[in-house]
């Protein structure tokens, strides 16, 4: 079953990553449960070896990937978001600099301290929103010298502020700086930061693209033969692969992404309404709304709001954590981009960026009635109000 790169990604979503066509062929591609394949002699660049080095259970998720973030290659399935993430962090030398936003995922902000104390990193923290801010950063206008990479996400974790993605690729690109961005939040339908000159793109294949929260997984992309290849030795060398079972399961989670992130962020944006007017929120970040400060931007540069929504209620930290255990539907947990809703208090981790608010709420929007939803989330919100 072939798909033409002039598919909608909703289309792609279905078809990429197929067993070609034939008669009495399957229509998904079957598990694989080797760790080692028959080889003698001296083995091809593309021969199967060894399951580390990759195993054919893996390729249809990798293409089916490329496809949706319209890349020239497929995909690169790791064991984790974050072997994706550290794979791509390990492009920068050693004593490089990094510019990075301020409120980005925890663990990568992590990595990237961890990087600095062992590899002499130079790590500079930057408001993503403010394009002027973070191409200074870049050049290193206070006398650093020019960064050697960027990394960006948009909209960021948790607070969900949006770049200027296009305008940061081209300042970046013009002191040869590498641009990284995680594309978790946005997903491959709302936004391809490869098809306007971004080197690498990573995702948590844990969130959305697999979207039932039953498996860990990561991917990482690049046009770039060379940064490819890098990506891929990375993944080889320091043993960050995926289990079979892991990489079906995601394909086939990613078989209804289309359905489960119209439903999600159309929900989305009606509680984020809804929220706004609350009398016991004292304030609803979300894109979708009119006076969001990311609104402009991703109405002009995203292809939807997402579903992802911050709130923070009235009465600081402890009326949070109240919210949160009066909730019944709504399930406390993290990670997100699941079928099911969940939230938590992001301040609730030492580690979380010291400039998120102690009583923010990181609410992921599932698939459920919207008025379920909104029943639940009032009824805890009047009652520690």
């Amino acid at each position: 079953m072939s798909h033409s790169p002039s598919q909608s990604p909703d289309t792609l979503v279905v078809t990429a990553g197929r067993p070609d066509r034939a008669q009495g062929a399957p229509v998904n591609p079957p598990v694989v449960l080797s760790s080692t394949y028959v080889s003698a002699g001296v083995p091809g660049p593309d021969e199967l070896l060894y399951a580390r080095s990759g195993t054919e259970t893996w390729f249809p998720f990798e293409e089916a990937l490329g496809a949706l973030e319209r890349s020239s290659s497929p995909a690169l399935v790791f064991g984790s978001g974050m072997a994706a993430v550290a794979a791509a962090l390990s492009l920068v030398p050693p004593g490089g600099r990094l510019v990075l936003p301020r409120h980005a995922y925890q663990i990568t902000l992590g990595i990237a301290a961890d990087l600095a104390a062992r590899t002499g990193l130079r790590v500079e923290r930057v408001d993503v929103a403010d394009t002027d801010a973070v191409l200074e950063a870049v050049r290193g206008d206070a006398g650093e010298g020019p960064a050697d990479m960027l990394w960006v996400e948009s909209p960021t974790n948790p607070m969900l502020e949006v770049a200027d993605l296009p305008a940061l690729v081209e300042g970046a690109h013009a002191v040869g700086a590498l641009v990284a961005v995680d594309n978790t939040f946005a997903t491959p339908l709302g936004q391809r930061p490869l098809t306007v000159g971004a080197d690498v793109v990573v995702h948590s294949v844990t969130k959305y693209l697999a979207g039932h929260s039953d498996v860990v997984l990561g991917a990482a992309l690049s046009d770039d033969p060379g940064l490819r290849a890098r990506l891929a030795g990375y993944r080889t060398l320091h043993g960050a692969v995926a289990g079979p079972w892991e990489v079906w399961l995601a394909l086939r989670g990613l078989r209804t992404l289309a359905l489960r992130v119209e439903r999600s962020q159309r929900s989305a944006a009606d509680l984020a309404a809804r929220l706004a007017a609350h009398p016991a929120v004292v304030e609803v970040r979300h894109p979708s709304l009119p006076d969001d400060p990311g609104h402009e931007r991703a109405a002009r540069l995203l292809d939807g709001f997402g579903s992802i929504i911050g709130v923070r209620p009235r009465g600081g930290a402890a009326a949070a954590d109240a919210v949160v255990d009066a909730l019944r539907l709504w399930v406390p947990a993290t990670s997100l981009g699941g079928v099911e809703s969940t939230l938590e208090r992001r301040r609730r981790f030492a580690t979380e960026s010291p400039t998120v608010p102690e009583d923010l709420l990181r609410l992921s929007v599932g698939i459920e009635d919207v008025e379920d939803l909104w029943a639940d989330l009032d009824a805890a919100l009047r009652s520690v109000a």
